[in-house]
């Protein structure tokens, strides 16, 4: 069944579900369909087509057609169509915002904030259009040479569920504005939002085949897409599974390839801290999104004169979060995306009491009538907890907080950096010294001092390690979707 709201003929999505392919909406079936679920109660919202690897070859040829003439335009003329999209966001927020709300469970106020989240990667993106694009080098008289910016080509953007809308952004808007075109694969729990962005796109200015959203499952649509002959760089946001898998597939065409994946975020806690911010901060962290954010505070570590205060007063915020409808007025925290995710957490949370661990509060699907079907789970402290369980070194996509005490920076600093992932960590200290000495020390691509995130545009989100492999955002993030040219001139006697 469709989504009467989402599918009323006057919208993004118009009155069926539909590819976006070289700038035609196809409703083709003949590759199979996959569900949209809503994760509130499980109905299902659309049947969306999936793209056959005919359909594929046909986005990537159109946008390798398209490229050539986008590249050839200025810089500014590039940025004014992009500044045209981030308008057409803002304008058409609301429903963005609903349509995430009901494929992917985000309460409608954060829906919101992540529209706001991709106006400002397009802000950016345009941003560049006064940059320097090349460098020339000292030579001898008569001669010159010369390093200048060329785009990759045709890009190929994986993108994961948990904000379909601003890393769509995040992805389409740089690479675009370098030059290139972009053939986008939603994750198939949230692919009306790209579907949706891309129509927008198109009545922004973004011309014909440049940009093309094909959608279906990894193994089948994503494969035929980053082992694409004609595809010059791959940039995906998602599990270090599936990057490790995208890294394999794309190797024999010997391109580059971002990739942003999984976090296990420390949030550490010194006994000199402001107590009353990191504990705000502590679960303002871990439930980003029902805890499903790359970034959320994975696991606290808290120094043991702090432990049984800090503890206190995290069960007491959590006890008082109900999980509630996104799409209802006030809603603070949602369900997770799937049910598999929530099979998934659950297995870890029983896997961390059976090793010793204590559920605080939460532990499971909240009580209550509303919540048997659907993909709830309650906000969930565990106390109890040793570094060495894997509920402190593996990712858990869901609001579930481990809390762990620590005795001195040493103990604290091995701990956090056991874990294999190394994308995010905090540190809450009022000592400069000290929180230079774990900015140092700790093995992440991002440090935060005495604050959490998001992330901000102007800066660098990289990974160490399991987390991944190039980054997004800022300059560093922009120049990825370039490649250089050297030239060497004689023009003298």
């Amino acid at each position: 069944m469709r989504h009467p709201e989402l599918f009323n003929g006057e919208g993004l999505l118009g009155s069926e579900p539909a590819a976006f392919v070289a700038g035609q909406l196809e409703s083709d079936t003949a590759h199979g369909t996959t569900p949209v679920i809503a994760p509130t109660d499980g109905r299902v919202v659309a049947n969306v087509p999936n793209a056959s690897p005919t359909t594929v070859d046909r986005a990537v040829q159109a946008a390798k057609e398209a490229q050539r003439d986008w590249a050839r335009r200025s810089h500014i003329d590039r940025a004014a169509v992009l500044s045209s999209v981030r308008d057409a966001i803002a304008e058409n927020a609301d429903e963005l915002a609903q349509i995430v709300a009901v494929e992917q469970g985000k309460p409608l106020q954060d829906a919101l904030g992540e529209m706001t989240g991709a106006q400002g990667f397009f802000d950016f993106a345009a941003s560049q259009k006064y940059r320097a694009v090349g460098s020339m080098l000292a030579s001898e008289h008569g001669r010159s040479v010369s390093v200048r910016e060329e785009p990759v080509g045709v890009v190929a953007a994986v993108l994961p569920w948990n904000f379909p809308v601003a890393i769509f952004a995040r992805k389409v808007a740089p690479a675009l504005m370098a030059g290139n075109a972009v053939v986008v694969k939603p994750s198939e729990f949230t692919p009306l939002s790209a579907l949706a962005l891309a129509v927008l796109c198109q009545r922004a200015g973004i011309p014909d085949g440049l940009l093309s959203v094909v959608c279906g499952e990894g193994r089948d649509t994503g494969r035929a897409l980053v082992t694409h002959p004609d595809v010059g760089m791959v940039t995906m946001t998602g599990s270090t599974r599936g990057g490790r898998e995208i890294l394999t597939q794309a190797a024999a065409s010997i391109i580059p390839v971002s990739l942003e994946l999984g976090g296990k975020a420390p949030l550490i806690i010194f006994p000199d801290a402001d107590l009353d911010a990191a504990v705000d901060a502590a679960v303002d962290a871990r439930l980003w999104n029902a805890g499903q954010v790359c970034t959320c505070n994975e696991v606290t570590y808290v120094h043991q004169d702090l432990h049984d205060e800090f503890l206190r007063r995290v069960v007491e915020q959590f006890s008082q979060i109900a999980p509630g409808d996104p799409l209802a007025s006030g809603s603070k925290l949602g369900p997770l995306v799937a049910e598999r995710e929530r099979a998934k957490v659950q297995g870890m949370v029983d896997d961390a009491v059976r090793a010793g661990a204590h559920v605080e509060t939460g532990g499971g699907r909240p009580e209550g009538d509303e919540y048997e079907t659907g993909a709830w789970f309650a906000p969930t402290v565990l106390s109890g907890v040793h570094a060495e369980m894997d509920i402190a070194r593996q990712e858990i996509f869901g609001p579930v907080l481990p809390v762990i005490p620590f005795k001195d920076e040493e103990e604290v600093l091995a701990s956090a950096n056991s874990t294999a992932y190394g994308l995010t960590a905090y540190v809450y200290t009022r000592d400069l010294s000290r929180a230079m000495r774990m900015v140092d020390e700790l093995e992440f691509g991002e440090v935060y001092v005495n604050q959490v995130g998001p992330e901000q545009v102007q800066g660098f989100h990289t990974g160490w390690k399991s987390s991944g492999l190039g980054g997004d955002d800022g300059e560093h993030g922009y120049e990825k979707y370039l490649r250089r040219k050297t030239t060497y001139i004689h023009h003298g006697a």
